[in-house]
């Protein structure tokens, strides 16, 4: 299939143009200077050189903005609608960002470093990241983004089956130049890839004595565990850095372990080139476990403030109808940038396990809100309890009469899918009852690379006895290139689980080296996604505000832009979910800077033309 598919993009290669014709990635990185400010807008270029005081600047700024864009009002604008619209989000977004009323919210002033810099003799590497995001939007506000590009037939020159058969030959342009990056993504159901695992598989079981029965038995791979880099020697090879940062990691309890399963999922070879985002699930970068160390030191972890929202022990409620039971506080394996990494001791802890007396208590709990009518139970991981506990838990909550759904959240189909038994799965159904509640799973696959046989298995089975699956990716570094996520998608919806949310990456310190800029999760969103049928793109791009949950990700909903930092971190002031229903605080949030993220694209072989448009979204 991918073979016919290069063959199809091949044959229609040169019928249309690259959909960022026009766009330089060089120049992105490199070449833009002051100079090039004043060719796309001379009259703000003098505003910013002019030697007037800042506040003068601001009024005549506010000023150029407004009759830039009552020329895109007139009746005589001659410019792509595209253009037009996208002009439009720019003019806001400047205006937002010489607004004195957001510099005070913000802490700082992106039209004062703007003067400084355009006074300055040439640009300074330090400012490089700030001004060039304010020179693509100033590009923008003028009609010079370059998004409109040129490219598809004219629809309107014919009428009919004529018309029908053009546009046709044009989508499968379209699709093919899709499929040649999906393709580009290895899976785990790739044959080779396979074969691959099959030999890491039987390494790994001869290193460990193991038998078939052995591996696929879920508390023989629970009791071998890894759980510190020389458990690693002859299963997989690690860099000096890896090596470093999980012994740093083991020394100061900062929770790290993998499966002997998911183990077989890493290439034996660093290198990287095709396991990368399984490398950056469970092997912590270096710079994250000092951050780790470094935030100990300020105080609590609690990044979410999850303590701020919990009313009883192993209860958290942000949501009206909906509310968390964490029975058990560690997983089979620690994803590095674990939401809960302040709270969990280490893999698979002794002390993990609640008590009786606070689960009675928390099972209380629900059964005195009856406006709960949804429970999530997570933690942890709430498969890895004994099948005799599940199912007394199970018992407790079936007698909650207002509880009409039970979600699990686990990541077992991932990293331990045999623990999926028929037993447990049995159990499972049985638990669901279409009159009475429902039960399902959202788990957590990340990549295409995690997609496995005995994953696919595990879902299936979980479907088989009336069970639904979702999933909830993470947008990171290490699946945010151009329809990599898009390739996750459409192979979830082949195995039977439905995208569910797309999380942009929270803003912890520690987490800085997986963190993208929330542009970018716009752009796949408008972008990529848009191009899936949809049925596969039923995820929703959402952004976690410590203490009050999830809000949208979409162009201007729930948040603006407000300002650019000195460093070219955009500001955004999020605002709250319920912000159309009762009065609550607004959030500011500094992301990381675009410029930053392209860069580091670059250094892994990206072309970064193909992300030029990431400027233009909000």
């Amino acid at each position: 299939m991918r073979n016919e598919r290069l063959a199809m993009d091949e044959k229609h290669r040169g019928t249309g143009e690259n959909m960022n014709a026009g766009i330089d990635g060089a120049s992105i990185l490199g070449s833009i200077q002051v100079e090039h400010l004043r060719r796309y807008d001379p009259t703000l270029f003098d505003l910013l050189s002019s030697n007037d005081d800042l506040e003068d600047i601001r009024a005549r700024t506010f000023d150029h903005l407004h009759h830039l864009e009552l020329s895109y009002h007139s009746p005589s604008c001659d410019v792509d609608a595209l253009e037009r619209v996208s002009a439009l989000f720019c003019i806001l977004a400047l205006r937002n960002l010489i607004s004195a009323r957001n510099e005070k919210a913000a802490g700082c002033s992106t039209l004062a470093e703007m003067v400084r810099i355009v006074h300055g003799p040439e640009l300074r590497a330090e400012d490089r990241a700030l001004f060039v995001d304010f020179y693509h939007i100033v590009k923008g506000a003028v009609g010079s983004s370059g998004m409109a590009t040129e490219g598809s037939p004219d629809f309107t020159s014919s009428f009919g089956r004529e018309a029908a058969r053009v546009r046709s030959d044009f989508l499968d342009v379209l699709s093919a130049r899709c499929y040649e990056k999906i393709d580009s993504y290895p899976t785990g159901l790739d044959p080779e890839v396979i074969e691959r695992r099959e030999a890491n598989r039987r390494r790994i079981m001869n290193e460990l004595g193991a038998s078939e029965e052995d591996w696929n038995d879920h508390r023989w791979q629970l009791r071998h565990v890894r759980k510190k880099a020389s458990d690693l020697e002859g299963l997989i090879e690690l860099t000096a850095e890896e090596r470093e940062a999980i012994d740093l990691a083991v020394k100061n309890h900062v929770p790290f372990g993998i499966t002997p399963y998911y183990l077989s999922l890493i290439d034996y070879e660093p290198h990287r080139q095709h396991d990368h985002a399984v490398r950056a699930q469970v092997i912590p970068p270096l710079s994250y476990v000092q951050g780790i160390l470094d935030s100990r030191g300020r105080g609590s972890l609690d990044f979410m403030r999850e303590g701020d929202t919990s009313p009883i022990d192993l209860v958290t409620r942000r949501y009206p109808m909906i509310a968390i039971l964490k029975p058990y506080n560690s997983c089979a394996q620690i994803c590095v940038y674990c939401q809960r990494n302040w709270e969990i001791d280490e893999v698979l802890s002794p002390e993990a396990l609640a008590t009786e007396t606070k689960m009675k208590e928390a099972i209380e709990w629900f059964e005195e809100h009856p406006m709960v009518s949804e429970m999530l139970i997570t933690g942890g991981d709430p498969l890895l309890l004994s099948d005799e506990r599940l199912e007394r838990l199970l018992d407790r909550v079936a007698g909650i009469e207002h509880i009409k759904r039970v979600r699990f959240g686990t990541r077992l189909p991932v990293v331990l899918p045999m623990r999926f038994t028929d037993h447990l799965v049995n159990m499972l159904g049985e638990f669901n009852d279409p009159i009475r509640r429902e039960v399902c799973l959202v788990t957590h696959f990340e990549h295409p690379y995690e997609v496995t046989p005995e994953a696919m298995e595990s879902i299936r089975r979980v479907r088989r006895n009336g069970l639904s699956a979702y999933n909830q990716q993470v947008f990171t570094i290490e699946n945010s290139r151009r329809f990599e996520t898009v390739a996750l998608r459409l192979l979830l919806k082949q195995i039977g689980v439905d995208p569910y949310y797309t999380f942009n990456t929270k803003g912890k310190e520690e987490t800085t080296w997986y963190r993208v800029p929330i542009a970018r999760i716009l752009q796949e969103r408008k972008e990529e996604a848009r191009m899936v049928p949809g049925l596969a793109r039923t995820d929703v791009p959402v952004f976690n505000i410590p203490a009050l949950g999830k809000n949208n990700l979409t162009n201007w909903q729930n948040h603006d832009l407000i300002m650019i930092s000195p460093q070219g971190e955009r500001i955004y002031e999020f605002h709250p979910w319920e912000k159309n229903i009762v009065s609550a605080p607004t959030y500011v949030y500094r992301d990381v800077p675009i410029l930053s993220y392209l860069e580091r694209l670059h250094e892994r072989s990206e072309d970064i033309s193909e992300y030029a448009s990431i400027w233009y979204y909000f």
